[in-house]
């Protein structure tokens, strides 16, 4: 037995590259998007507010249905064909939307977008390239290629637009999908193998303790109001920023110049609150900023007024984006992650759809105003609900190799050994992938207890 560490290896580094730039480029297209089909919506036919918040949101809807499908058909068809496929339909709903002359053909092109969803079958590339001790890594750079695709896009999207339509913007992202084919087929290395990865992939016999945990609901929760909070206001925004005097070809520098000021600000409020173990009293903060910055939109003095409001959004946007995962997986029971991060994605991409609707819906009834007021109210909610939630532990995962001769009651032996050492708060012992997920308190941990279990049972002691 060994505890895993060490550095990239160079099939690795390239499996991590390539998979981190599949997934950052798909995102950036459906991101594209965001800043731009409502302003120029008039140019499609039939075209309503809650058509167009459907447009927006509606891929959310066929990611959340069909995410844990593809992500268990990879288990059987294999990664990398499941993973084409789903970027062939992401390449196909891009023609459709990009030829569409009608609100109905993007809201169909935006649905076979979203039945790409290849998101779970990457993760479970990735993990079948990267070895236990480098995962956390791996799966960071996914997380940070997530963030800067949607900083580019919030950039891009609107310059494609005003320089090229509205069209311009889905036949760009075709492209994207076509170099993610090259990217898959060229740079992500053959899969080996393939096993189960408790960290990354669903296990259904996990489903009903995640689903039983509110700590963990109300995470849940809180992806699926961020992320329906984000949708809906963006029926809005576009038309914010044109009533405060901005071009739609200057959006894009708006946008860039927001979310470079929000990204620079969010840092430090992330360390502090990993750091100093401040991360409910941070996620209350932020929540409450969102809540405050959509209250001040929806009065729109001035577009100093609308840039501050914005620019408080974004920052805490970006704040709870890195925050929720990091508390899921502080409170994820031991080699529970994947399935946690799986109901938690389906909560974000329900989010996602439900958000889009929810703001076309109030400002075809009621106007702009009426987006912001109404996301303010459940932006309110969401952080009564978060009120009650204890703080969580200040947990870390660690995952130890098995040796191959750690079979039966050893195993339980072995469960029960780890679960003596101080610091640790949880033990799962997994025979067929032959390693050990710990959760540790590391301010409590005894290494050098832990370190001789390590050493003993390696030299069969």
């Amino acid at each position: 037995m060994r505890k895993l560490s060490g550095l990239l290896l160079a099939s690795e580094r390239r499996a991590i590259t390539g998979l981190a730039g599949l997934y950052a480029t798909r995102m950036l297209g459906l991101f594209m998007v965001l800043p731009v089909l409502a302003l120029y919506a008039d140019e499609l036919a039939g075209a309503t507010p809650l058509l167009v918040g459907l447009a927006l949101g509606v891929y959310g809807l066929t990611q959340a249905i069909l995410q844990i499908p593809f992500g268990l058909l990879s288990d059987r068809l294999g990664r990398k064909p499941v993973i084409a496929g789903g970027l062939l339909l992401f390449l196909l709903g891009s023609v459709v939307a990009a030829n569409a002359d009608t609100i109905g053909g993007v809201i169909l092109g935006r649905c076979l977008q979203g039945s790409g969803a290849v998101a779970a079958a990457i993760m479970a590339l990735l993990a079948d390239q990267t070895r236990e001790q480098v995962r956390t890594a791996a799966m960071a750079t996914i997380g940070l290629s997530i963030g800067v695709a949607f900083a580019v896009a919030m950039v891009l999207g609107p310059w494609l637009a005003a320089t090229f339509g509205l069209s311009s913007v889905f036949w760009f992202t075709a492209l994207l999908a076509a170099l993610g084919l090259a990217v898959l087929w060229k740079l992500v290395p053959p899969a080996p193998r393939r096993l189960r990865h408790r960290d990354v992939g669903i296990d259904r016999g996990q489903l009903a303790a995640i689903f039983t945990r509110a700590d963990l609901w109300r995470l849940d929760l809180s992806i699926f109001s961020l992320h329906l909070v984000l949708m809906a206001i963006f029926v809005a925004v576009p038309f914010r920023l044109v009533e405060a005097g901005i071009e739609a070809e200057r959006h894009g520098l708006t946008y860039l110049a927001i979310m470079a000021l929000a990204f620079i600000a969010m840092v430090p409020l992330v360390v502090v609150a990993e750091k100093r173990q401040r991360m409910k009293g941070m996620s209350l903060a932020a929540i409450g900023a969102i809540t405050a910055s959509l209250a001040g939109l929806a009065g729109f003095g001035s577009g100093w007024v609308l840039f501050a409001g914005l620019l408080l959004f974004f920052i805490a946007f970006n704040l709870l984006e890195a925050m929720l995962p990091s508390m899921l997986s502080k409170l994820a029971p031991a080699g529970a992650k994947g399935t946690a991060m799986g109901v938690y994605s389906t909560s974000q991409f329900l989010g996602a759809f439900l958000g889009g609707v929810l703001g076309g819906f109030l400002a075809q009834q009621w106007g702009l105003s009426a987006v912001f007021v109404g996301s303010a109210v459940l932006a309110a909610l969401w952080w009564l609900l978060m009120l009650g939630m204890p703080a969580p532990p200040h947990l870390s995962s660690e995952v130890v190799a098995l040796d191959d001769e750690h079979q039966g009651d050893a195993l339980d032996t072995l469960m029960a050994s780890f679960a003596e050492v101080a610091g640790v708060e949880d033990v799962l012992v997994v025979p067929e992938e032959r390693v050990a997920y710990l959760k540790v308190d590391r301010r409590r941990l005894d290494e050098d207890a832990l370190a001789r279990l390590i050493r003993s049972n390696r030299h069969g002691g």
